[in-house]
């Protein structure tokens, strides 16, 4: 303000009645100028008694310092029972005028020696041009075998038409493929496979109805060469291993689904099957928990129910949002990536990781919060593997 301007507030307040009393001056403000006070300091008690009622600023949590860090383009990983690491990475290379990819698969162990035990370029053997990439890895329950699902992208003609195929790969800790008697080491059509507690037999879900509406379940031992329906006539939307026990939960439907589904325990070495419940609703995810004691599943988009095995009857429902989820170790909560897509689809998109106590219901944020593509739990609990969305950076975080 320049000499000689007046302020109209001081202007509208000099209008107003002045007094002297003992030496002080007091003036009143005009009434226009009352009107436009109280105003904000009627605002500002307001904001004092919100911030007041709000409690302390919640200050932002950082993640814990990862235990290891695998800086490469990571595309799927998974904890050994004694902590080791399978991961694989993506590998392009160029063959002529065509750019394949072929995975590499890497161990790492707990105290951070890596070691790449497939190179993926050189694990193929083809005339045609001919890619994969791995989906998933799943170790056996004694940690010396390993399955792979790979999504594979033949050449099949002088046009550069190309054929996909899903299959799995059988492979021991070292990289070396296991052969089926009579064949390679692969299923073809397989997928969802895993290495059951025998050491000797693999169980796997191939497609019964298209388009993967319903699946049978096989399985193949092989040293013997021996393998095909496991259950004969009997089809399913979703099938859960518990490979320590030799066994799985399913979803069984018939194969014009017109009845409802059947919660189903099946012994997968005798070839058994119990009825555990007809179920009203399903929606999908369904696991079995580390102890293989108890079952969970979605029944709707908002409601987790979970049923003893020994006791179906006896059923406890959690009210969270549909999602990707893990069992803790002690099977006192569940840790849920949100934001999945469609039911069932395999899901690699970005979301954020939630623990569920499974007593109560009551939601704590994981790793501050932070989003991630994919994420994985060791089986004794001790940590937590997630890949980053991005650069696809592993990061494994101790668990408190």
């Amino acid at each position: 303000m320049g000499r000689g301007e007046t302020c109209p507030e001081a202007a509208s307040a000099a209008r107003g009645s002045r007094d002297i009393s003992n030496g002080i001056e007091f003036r009143a403000l005009a009434p226009e100028v009352q009107k436009r006070k109280y105003p904000s300091l009627i605002i500002l008690a307001a904001l004092v008694l919100a911030a007041f009622l709000a409690g302390p600023p919640v200050v932002p949590q950082s993640p814990p310092t990862p235990t290891l860090t695998v800086d490469e383009e990571v595309v799927s990983f998974a904890f050994a029972p004694d902590g080791r690491i399978v991961y694989a990475t993506r590998h392009i290379f160029n063959v002529r005028r065509w750019e394949l990819e072929r995975d590499d698969f890497w161990l790492v162990t707990p105290d951070g020696k890596r070691k790449r035990i497939v190179n993926g370029e050189k694990l193929v053997k083809s005339p045609t041009p001919y890619s994969y990439t791995v989906q998933s890895i799943r170790w056996s329950p004694d940690g010396t075998k390993l399955t792979a699902q790979l999504l594979t992208d033949q050449v099949i003609d002088e046009k550069g038409n190309t054929r996909e195929e899903t299959l799995t790969l059988l492979l021991d800790d070292t990289g070396k493929e296991i052969k089926i008697a009579g064949a390679d080491s692969v299923i073809p059509e397989g997928t969802n496979a895993t290495w059951l507690a025998d050491g000797v037999t693999v169980g796997f879900v191939f497609e019964a109805v298209k388009p993967k509406l319903l699946f049978s379940i096989g399985s193949v031992r092989p040293l013997a060469g021996r393998g095909g329906d496991a259950f004969d006539r009997h089809t399913f939307t979703a099938v859960a291993w518990d490979a320590p026990h030799n066994a799985a939960v399913a979803i069984e439907r018939d194969s014009k689904l017109s009845m409802p589904p059947l919660l189903v325990w099946l012994d997968l070495v005798a070839k058994q099957r119990r009825v555990l419940a007809t179920l009203d609703a399903f929606l999908g995810q369904l696991s079995v928990s580390p102890s293989g004691k108890r079952v969970a599943y979605f029944r709707d988009q908002d409601t987790l129910e979970i049923r003893e095995i020994a006791n179906p009857e006896k059923i406890a429902s959690v009210q969270m949002a549909y999602g990707e989820y893990l069992w803790s170790a002690d099977e006192s909560r569940i840790l849920l990536k949100r934001g999945s897509p469609a039911v069932d689809a395999p899901s690699r998109r970005s979301g954020g990781l939630v623990w569920v106590n499974l007593s109560d219901g009551k939601t704590e944020p994981a790793l501050a919060g932070l989003t991630f593509r994919d994420f994985g739990l060791s089986p004794d609990g001790r940590f937590l593997g997630v890949i980053e969305p991005g650069k696809r950076n592993l990061l494994v975080y101790p668990l408190r």
